[in-house]
């Protein structure tokens, strides 16, 4: 039987945490069901005996702390909330801990935004990890030495585990529950709370935004030229003319910066406004293709794709309302 240790942080998202728990005690009865032994022991460990979570408006009772926890075989960090550098530093207690069972043999999974903590072990270091989106930005500076790969859902390296953003840290839970329990079970966990199956990328709700917290000048001047004009044609010799700069003097400083190289944040901008107008209109691919600055059809689809995950068809057909309806 497998031990898995829900981690009860201080100010952890309710929903992780209660997911996490209900997915694998689940498990449990329906082997049960089938008159054999349960597969999972699961407890809530905590730093406390009562817990606040989610901004204080719950309160989670631990089953036990993390002294009495002598060996684990699975560590779940859930989602935090809040401020997230005083999210880590009130459960600060935990890091230790976490890494002195890694280095006796458990596995750790972080979810959603429990990747801050997880990284904050340095077991991370060199390796890869995911997370929300949204805070993609604050994660590449903090952890630089981590290789954020913001349009994974699951990522699994040397037992350390991580998921996307916000509820995809379910299909972690499913692909936890078919390594250690088996396919079916994960299928039956998938079909008995409605989860789809085996995603594994976050590309097609992921919201472009442009890392701009950052000291260098010429880049974020750059960045608002290219976000003004993103429909006309813009080369890197133009931006470097501009602000001075040479042409690989500004490539090297605008990848440090932003995390992505010039060419691929034109691309970005302009697959973002694309998204917004088969988000919200009814042109024609053809049409927003142009309004972007795209020319060659198949380049544009191409791109589309490889950014979202998505053909341009699909995506407006999964957010645009009324085309969904046609």
């Amino acid at each position: 039987m497998k031990h898995i240790s829900i981690l009860v942080p201080k100010g952890a998202i309710l929903g992780s945490l209660e997911g996490t728990r209900q997915l694998f005690t689940q498990v449990n009865q329906f082997v049960a069901a089938k008159g054999a032994p349960p597969m999972f022991q699961v407890q809530l460990v905590g730093l406390l005996k009562e817990t606040p979570l989610s901004g204080g408006a719950f309160t989670a009772h631990t089953d036990t702390l993390i002294h009495d926890v002598k060996k684990t075989d699975l560590i779940i960090i859930p989602a935090l909330d809040g401020d997230l550098r005083q999210a880590v530093e009130n459960n600060r207690d935990f890091i230790p801990w976490i890494t002195d069972h890694y280095k006796n043999g458990a596995e750790v999974a972080s979810l959603c935004l429990g990747a801050f903590l997880l990284a904050s072990t340095g077991l991370l270091k060199g390796r890869n990890c995911a997370t929300h989106w949204m805070a993609a930005n604050d994660f590449r500076q903090w952890f630089p030495e981590v290789n954020l790969v913001t349009e994974r859902i699951i990522t699994d390296e040397h037992g350390l585990y991580s998921s996307g953003g916000a509820f995809s840290y379910l299909n972690l839970i499913l692909y936890l529950i078919e390594k250690y329990a088996g396919r079916d079970l994960a299928v039956l966990s998938a079909k008995v709370f409605a989860i789809e199956i085996d995603r594994d990328t976050q590309s097609p709700f992921t919201i472009f935004q442009g890392q701009k917290e950052h000291e260098d000048e010429p880049v974020r001047r750059a960045q608002e030229f290219i976000e003004r004009n993103f429909q006309d044609k813009i080369t890197i010799d133009q931006l470097a003319d501009m602000h001075a700069l040479g042409r690989r003097n500004l490539e090297r400083r605008f990848k440090k910066a932003t995390a992505n190289t010039v060419a691929e944040y034109i691309q970005r901008v302009k697959i973002e406004a694309a998204k917004k107008n088969l988000e919200i209109t009814q042109k024609n691919i053809n049409e927003i293709m142009y309004e972007v600055g795209y020319s060659d059809t198949k380049a544009f689809r191409t791109i589309f794709k490889k950014i979202t995950g998505l053909s341009p068809i699909e995506y407006r057909n999964k957010y645009n309302k009324v085309a969904a309806l046609a």
